[in-house]
C-alpha cells in the first residue's frame, strides 16, 4: 500500500513539473515571435494634420503586424502635439516645425525623430484664372495689399483668404518660407487641412496653403515664379516652401512607442508608403535644412 502511494506521488510530481515545462515553453515562444509580447500596448498620436494620414496608415500596417498594438491617431495642429507630448498627455507629438520654433515648449525635455519632408504650396479654387505668381504677388495676395484676381492676372473676382489656425505647423512654415515673416491679413481660420481642401474647392476666389499630399483635383496649387509645386522641386530647394516631418517623443519613451517611430524609418516606409501617400523620403533629399535656415 505505501509502495503504491509512494508511485501515485511520484506520478503527480512528474505531471506537476511537465506542466510547469509547458508553460515555460510557450512563454518563451511567446517572446522570440514577431510581436513578441501579447501585452496589450496603446499609443497616442497627436498634433500636425499635414502629417496625420501618413501616421494613420503606418498605423493600420503596424497594427496588423502587431495585434496587441492599439494606435490612435488625432489631429490638432502641431502646437497641440508638442504641447501635450511635452505634458505627458500623449505618447508622440507629430508637428511640421521644431520644437525650438515654438513659444511656451521646452524642447530640451522632447526628442526628435524626422520622418519625412513635405512640400506646401499656396492652392485657390479653380475658377480664379490663376495657375503662377511671383514671390511678391503671393505676399501681396496673403498681407491683403492684392484683393481682386484681376490684379495677378485672374478673373474679376474678390480674393476670400482662408488662413490656418494659430498653432498650425502648415501656417508656420508656409509664413517663414513664402511669406517671409510677413503678418498675413485677416481672413477666416481653419484648423484641419482636410478642411481646407474642402472650402477652397467650393469657394469662388479662395486661397489658402496645403501639403503636397493634400492636392488634388478638386483645386488648383499655385507655382511660384514658374517653379511649380512638385516633389522634384523640393529636393534640391528649388521650392523652397517645405518642412520635416517630425514625430517627438519624451526622452524617457518607452520601448512599445520608439519601437513604432523607429518602423516610420525603415526602407519599406520610407520607399513605399511614404511616396504613395505624397510625402518625400528624407533619404531623397539633396539638401538639409538645419533649424536657423541654413542650407547644406
Amino acid at each position: 500500500m505505501k509502495k503504491l502511494l509512494l508511485s501515485l506521488s511520484a506520478l503527480g510530481l512528474g505531471l506537476t513539473l511537465a506542466a510547469c515545462g509547458s508553460t515555460q515553453a510557450k512563454e518563451g515562444s511567446s517572446e522570440t515571435g514577431k510581436g513578441s509580447s501579447n501585452e496589450k500596448v496603446e499609443l497616442t498620436a497627436v498634433g500636425s494634420t499635414a502629417l496625420q494620414p501618413l501616421v494613420e496608415k503606418v498605423g493600420e500596417i503596424y497594427m496588423t503586424d502587431h495585434p496587441n498594438y492599439m494606435i490612435t491617431v488625432q489631429g490638432g495642429g502641431s502646437g497641440t502635439g508638442l504641447t501635450q507630448v511635452s505634458s505627458g498627455a500623449v505618447d508622440i507629438g507629430n508637428s511640421d516645425v521644431y520644437a525650438e520654433e515654438k513659444d511656451g515648449i521646452d524642447a530640451s525635455k522632447i526628442e526628435d525623430h524626422r520622418v519625412a519632408v513635405v512640400g506646401v504650396a499656396p492652392v485657390v479654387n479653380k475658377e480664379a484664372g490663376v495657375k503662377n505668381v511671383t514671390s511678391q504677388q503671393l505676399k501681396d495676395i496673403f498681407t491683403g495689399k492684392v484683393t481682386n484676381w484681376k490684379e495677378v492676372g485672374g478673373k474679376d473676382q474678390k480674393i476670400e483668404l482662408i488662413n490656418r489656425a494659430a498653432g498650425s505647423g502648415t501656417r508656420a512654415t508656409f509664413e517663414k518660407w513664402a511669406l517671409e515673416g510677413a503678418e498675413p491679413a485677416k481672413g477666416q481660420e481653419q484648423d484641419s487641412s482636410g478642411t481646407v481642401r474642402k472650402i477652397v474647392a467650393e469657394t469662388p476666389g479662395a486661397i489658402s496653403y496645403l501639403a503636397f499630399s493634400y492636392i488634388d483635383s478638386t483645386i488648383q496649387g499655385l507655382a511660384i515664379d514658374d517653379v511649380e509645386p512638385k516633389d522634384a522641386n523640393v529636393l534640391d530647394n528649388s521650392w523652397k516652401i517645405w518642412a520635416y516631418e517630425h514625430m517627438y517623443t519624451k526622452k524617457d519613451a518607452k520601448k512599445e512607442v520608439l519601437d513604432f517611430v523607429e518602423y516610420m524609418k525603415t526602407k519599406d516606409v520610407q520607399e513605399n508608403v511614404i511616396k504613395e501617400l505624397g510625402y518625400i523620403s528624407i533619404s531623397e533629399m539633396k539638401v538639409d535644412r538645419a533649424l536657423d535656415g541654413t542650407i547644406k
